[in-house]
């Protein structure tokens, strides 16, 4: 396979999309509901059927488009979060990004329980609710966490852990 037909497979996988306005609006609509998150000013980018990234910078959508068709662009903007069947999961940019709007569903760490979720271990602990939660630890936002009856999940990415020491 030659290397113009690659990118062309490659492309095929893992395409690129920028929401359009009532996409767009649909992710806001999620996000007013689960976090009392109003607006998310920039345009949202999806790459494949689940990643969001948001984008703020000068480039026109239809410029995106125009790179997106000569070579492949493997992000553009931050991580910001992922789709999936429960709704909106925030990355942790995400969550730093719009701590100013989250007004729901914020979950305080105590100081044992940040430990523990900084190293990447899900919380044994009953909130009374279901879906995600934005963590938070005194002024700090840590992400996000799936609550289920009796632990909150965590998302942390491995590389982005704390290590136990040795």
């Amino acid at each position: 396979m030659n290397y113009k037909n690659q990118n062309q497979e490659i492309r095929k996988f893992i395409p690129m999309k920028i929401l359009n306005v009532n996409e767009k609006k649909k992710i806001e609509e999620d996000l007013v509901e689960r976090f009392g998150i109003k607006e998310i000013p920039g345009e949202l980018i999806m790459r494949g059927k689940e990643r969001l990234f948001f984008f703020s910078g000068d480039l026109s959508v239809n410029k995106l488009k125009k790179i997106e068709s000569k070579i492949i662009v493997e992000r553009v903007g931050i991580y910001f979060g992922k789709v999936s069947e429960w709704g909106v999961r925030l990355s942790i940019e995400g969550v730093n990004f719009l701590k100013e709007q989250i007004t729901k569903n914020i979950f305080d760490l105590t100081e044992s329980q940040v430990e523990d979720w900084i190293r990447g271990r899900d919380l044994d602990v009953e909130t009374g609710q279901r879906g995600f939660l934005v963590m938070k630890y005194k002024e700090d936002f840590l992400g996000c966490g799936k609550a289920s009856e009796k632990k909150i999940g965590n998302f942390i990415p491995k590389s982005r852990r704390v290590r136990e020491r040795s």
